[in-house]
């Protein structure tokens, strides 16, 4: 725009210049000698100039209106590219609100999971001080056996530490329905033999860790039938239960021969669910003794029902004939009826003397 003020502004000097000169000219016509033909030429040149003045003008106000124009669509894009950019400037914001939102519900999972790792090490580090000791390891076995049975059992089919005739107590008795004698359940844990074992770096470190083994094994063994296992009092085979899968898994997998020694002793050596599938055969075999002694009951009350039917049956029987009886007096009664009824019609019908039939009575009239 200041450009094309300062043409138009230069064209309207020009113009002034050349009517200047007109009139200059004019006056000095007669001064100087001028002809017709200047003046001529001067009026072409200022229309010339007013021709250039007016396209000037014109292509000003086209300019000014494609400016307008171009103004305006630069606005509209502006305004346009404005609305884009807040659209997503928002988009963006609620994304990385969201992606916010679940980083912290990650870094509050995290948290817990944290949490509960710590808590794990702590627990790792109390059963390895708890295993580390051998009378808490004991405590820590029979707690686990004791936890199987209470979970499995009513409490009326077990008791722990339980006196036996000779004065020992076993970890666990379970008495089993229509069976001679209770089950014996005692809690072991040989793990210093093992961990012996499982550290022997040498062959010689190895064959004693293989001997003290041997000789833990069969000491249990035999502290077990020696103790428990008393003929009419306590049932044959007891339970040996190892609160060690691994442990159980490796007399299995490398002393054989101790298991069976176990098994011609009357022990048998159980892992934890070895000792639930047991429990659970327990549970088996209480529940059909329950249930045998149920349908003994459901038979003695089925048998009074069928002579409570019995009764009734005679009941009725002799109700039907005091009700046959009652039918025959009322048929004979009925009968009765029916010759006095007759008899007092024939009374009726005999005729009197007129005095004597003065004297009758007069019956009422119904």
């Amino acid at each position: 725009m200041d450009i094309w003020g300062a043409v138009l502004a230069g064209m309207a000097l020009m113009v002034a210049l050349a009517l200047a000169l007109m009139i200059l000219a004019r006056q000095t016509k007669p001064r100087f000698g001028v002809d017709a033909a200047l003046d001529a030429r001067l009026r072409e040149l200022i229309a010339a100039q007013n021709d250039i003045a007016g396209r000037f003008g014109q292509a000003i106000e086209t300019q000014s209106k494609q400016q307008g124009e171009m103004q305006r669509m630069l606005a509209e894009r502006l305004e346009a590219l404005d609305q884009r950019l807040g659209t997503n400037l928002r988009e963006n914001a609620e994304k990385t609100a969201e992606s916010l939102g679940e980083l912290r519900t990650r870094l509050g999972v995290i948290d817990e999971a944290q949490k509960n790792i710590v808590a794990l090490s702590g627990r790792v580090v109390s059963l390895q001080q708890i295993l580390s000791d051998k009378q808490t390891r004991g405590a820590y076995g029979q707690e686990r056996m004791e936890a199987i049975v209470s979970d499995q059992l009513p409490p009326n089919l077990y008791k722990f530490q339980a006196k036996l005739s000779n004065n020992s107590r076993p970890d666990c008795l379970i008495r089993v329905p229509n069976m001679d004698g209770a089950i014996v359940v005692d809690s072991k844990f040989p793990l210093e033999a093992f961990e012996q074992l499982r550290k022997a770096s040498t062959e010689e470190e190895r064959k004693n860790a293989l001997a003290r083994v041997r000789s833990d094994i069969q000491t249990h063994v035999k502290d077990i039938a020696e103790k428990y296992l008393i003929p009419g009092e306590t049932h044959a085979p007891a339970l040996m239960f190892v609160p060690s899968e691994s442990i159980y898994a490796e007399l299995h997998a490398s002393f054989s021969e101790l298991i069976q020694k176990a098994r011609r002793a009357q022990v048998i050596i159980v892992s934890p669910n070895i000792f639930m599938l047991a429990i659970n055969t327990i549970q088996s075999i209480v529940r059909d003794a329950q249930m045998r002694e149920q349908a003994s009951r459901i038979q003695l009350e089925v048998s009074m029902l069928l002579q409570d039917v019995k009764r009734l049956g005679l009941r009725a029987v002799n109700l039907r004939q005091h009700f046959d009886r009652a039918n025959k007096d009322i048929g004979e009664m009925e009968t009765s009826m029916n010759k006095i009824t007759s008899r007092a019609e024939r009374i009726e019908q005999v005729e009197l003397p007129e005095g004597d039939a003065k004297d009758r009575p007069q019956l009422p009239e119904t």
